[in-house]
């Protein structure tokens, strides 16, 4: 079986992690936890970062950092991972969920406006499978409603819009070092800022709102989403190489659309885009099938299986979870690319280890499962 993900962890990893063990800092004190945080603030471009203990954390941490109102309504889109509406109901505030564009997946940024209501507050703009959203308009529809922007960079490591790397965009910026990420902790996360205050605060809230002054005396209620030394030390070790990791992910998305192509070309599926000066770093190299062919992802899926590729499907769109029906804001609605990406989509193996032998058997297997 050809696993979907396999993460790529070297001998520096190791090295880090006995050092941090040997010298007994393996909680949430110790040098990787700093350096970890400088080092990955410096490839992105930010002034600060803030380590947590998972990517789910880190987008509950940047709103509850901006301090919204409870019952302020977070604008989000429908296909991402259950995280992104998790940290707006444990925040009190309302997700409110949008449609994705047929092309990249990612939220249809034309969909915002009809969305904005006086209880409007933020917009939560998530790349998807490593194509970043267009932010410029996310940047304008902000700017004139006065909302604040969260960026949720967890797929999107090592992509570039217009030429500057995703996670560098709005307010916060979170992203998550689970195992199948560009670069792992095996969990963790991270919030980034470049506003003094804010990065502050995230400090503080992380680690139970303690304040040097009074340590056991809190002014307001935090959490405990503090990472371990031992999980910076990979850390550190795999952003010491990230170009190496990107380059290898994008050579990757680019072997699969090279041997998937001629499968585009007789209108069987759709594959990744590189659209409106978008660097796509290929997290997860996805598909998605023509539905006038009368397969859906899951009979595919099983067919992959049978043929030794292990897959993953699409995400199910947020607008439509049971688990959301018994709040007081959920509406049935039909946001039907959302819908036809988890019928039809599925993602194939994208891991580092990946060979060029694997990827052609996954490609050939598609084929012939088709």
């Amino acid at each position: 079986m050809i696993p979907v993900n396999e993460p790529y962890i070297g001998e520096k990893e190791i090295e880090y992690v006995n050092e941090a063990i040997k010298t007994g800092w393996i909680s949430s004190e110790g040098k990787f936890i700093k350096a970890f945080e400088e080092r990955f603030a410096g490839y992105i471009g930010r002034k600060y970062a803030i380590a947590v203990n998972n990517g789910t954390n880190a987008l509950i941490l940047a709103l509850k950092a901006i301090n919204l109102p409870e019952g302020s309504e977070v604008i989000i889109p429908s296909f991402t991972i259950i995280s992104c509406a998790l940290a707006c109901i444990y925040n009190n505030l309302i997700p409110v969920f949008i449609d994705s564009e047929e092309e990249t997946w990612n939220m249809d940024v034309s969909k915002i406006k009809e969305k904005i209501t006086e209880k409007t507050k933020a917009i939560m703009a998530v790349h998807i499978y490593g194509h970043p959203v267009d932010m410029d308009e996310v940047f304008k529809i902000a700017k004139r409603h006065n909302l604040f922007i969260i960026e949720d960079f967890a797929e999107a490591i090592g992509s570039e819009y217009k030429g500057k790397r995703c996670g560098g965009f709005g307010d916060i910026s979170c992203v998550s070092f689970y195992a199948n990420k560009a670069i792992t902790t095996g969990e963790g996360g991270m919030c980034l800022t470049d506003d003094d205050e804010l990065a502050e605060r995230m400090r503080r809230l992380r680690n139970l709102a303690f304040i040097p002054e009074k340590r056991f005396i809190h002014y307001e209620l935090g959490f405990n989403f503090r990472i371990t030394n031992i999980q910076a030390a990979i850390g550190l070790a795999q952003v010491e190489r990230i170009e190496d990791h990107v380059r290898r992910k994008i050579w990757i998305g680019k072997t699969y659309s090279g041997l998937l192509r001629p499968l585009e070309e007789k209108g069987a599926v759709r594959l990744p885009v590189e659209k409106d000066g978008a660097r796509n770093s290929y997290w997860m190299y996805g598909v998605v099938l023509n539905e006038k062919m009368g397969l859906k992802a899951e009979t595919t899926m099983k067919r992959m299986e049978e043929r030794g590729i292990q897959t993953r499907p699409f995400f199910y769109p947020l607008h439509l979870q049971p688990a959301f029906k018994k709040f007081h804001w959920y509406r049935e609605q039909d946001l039907p690319v959302s819908r036809r990406l988890y019928e039809y989509g599925f993602y194939l193996p994208s891991g580092l280890t990946l060979s060029e032998d694997d990827i052609r058997k996954v490609a050939g297997a598609l084929k012939e499962s088709l």
